[in-house]
C-alpha cells in the first residue's frame, strides 16, 4: 500500500473515537477482564522487570495488574521519550515514585533508576489479525523492542472491538508476541493470531524461552 501512512492516520482517527464511545460500565467490566486474563495467563510477570505505560486517552489501565504483580515481586517500570528518533528509556515506577510530565503531557517518573526490561504490557490503539499493533505514530515500540537484548516479551492490550483486518505492516513493525482484550488471550504465529487458554499462555510466556511462534 502506497499511501499508508495517511490511511493509517484515518484509522487512528477513527479507533480512538470508537475508544472513546464505550461506556464506564464497558471499559471496567473490559479493563477488569484483561487484567484477570493478564494475571492468569503471565504468572512470570512477578519474578521479573516489566515496562508499562501511564493509561492515556481511553487506553487499559494497568494500574490493578501492576499492584498485583509488585506484591509478587516485580519491578516496574514506565517508559520516558529522550529522543523523538530514539529507543525509549525505562526507569523504575512505585506507587510513591516522583513524577513528572514528559512527553505528550504523559507523567513519567522523574529521575528515577533507569532499568532494563525483560516484558512489557504494551497499550494498543488497534490491532490486526497479523498481531501487528496500532499506536501512536511515532515508533517508539518498534524502535525499543529491537533495541533490547535480550528482546522483551511484548504483550499488547486493548480492547476487542479495536481489532481490524490489516493495517498495512511495513518492514519496520514489530508485532507483538501475545494479545489479550477482553475476549480472550491470542499467541501471534505466522499464520495470525490464535486464541490460547490462560493455562497454555502460562506455560509458553515463561521469560528466556520461546516467546512467539514466529
Amino acid at each position: 500500500m502506497d499511501n499508508w501512512r495517511e490511511w493509517r492516520r484515518e484509522k487512528r482517527a477513527e479507533l480512538i473515537k470508537l475508544r472513546g464511545s464505550i461506556s464506564r460500565e464497558e471499559y471496567r467490566d473490559w479493563s477488569a477482564a484483561i487484567t484477570g486474563l493478564l494475571k492468569k495467563g503471565f504468572p512470570s510477570l512477578q519474578s521479573t522487570v516489566v515496562g508499562f505505560c501511564w493509561p492515556h486517552r481511553g487506553e487499559y489501565d494497568p494500574r490493578p495488574l501492576m499492584d498485583f504483580i509488585t506484591e509478587g515481586g516485580a519491578t516496574l517500570a514506565l517508559p520516558e521519550v529522550v529522543n523523538k528518533h530514539e529507543p525509549l528509556d525505562f526507569r523504575k515506577w512505585w506507587r510513591d515514585a516522583p513524577m513528572k510530565i514528559g512527553a505528550y503531557d504523559i507523567p513519567v517518573p522523574d529521575n528515577t533508576d533507569p532499568v532494563t526490561v525483560r516484558a512489557m504490557v504494551i497499550p494498543m490503539i488497534g490491532f490486526d489479525k497479523q498481531g501487528f499493533r496500532l499506536g501512536y505514530g511515532s515508533g517508539y515500540f518498534d524502535r525499543t523492542l529491537v533495541a533490547i537484548t535480550p528482546r522483551p516479551l511484548a504483550i499488547g492490550v486493548a480492547f476487542e472491538i479495536l481489532r481490524v483486518d490489516t493495517l498495512h505492516p511495513q518492514p519496520h513493525d514489530v508485532p507483538m508476541d501475545f494479545i489479550v482484550t477482553e475476549a480472550g488471550i491470542y499467541r501471534s504465529t505466522i499464520n495470525g493470531l490464535e486464541l490460547i487458554s490462560a493455562e497454555t499462555c502460562a506455560a509458553e510466556s515463561v521469560l528466556g524461552s520461546e516467546q512467539s511462534g514466529r
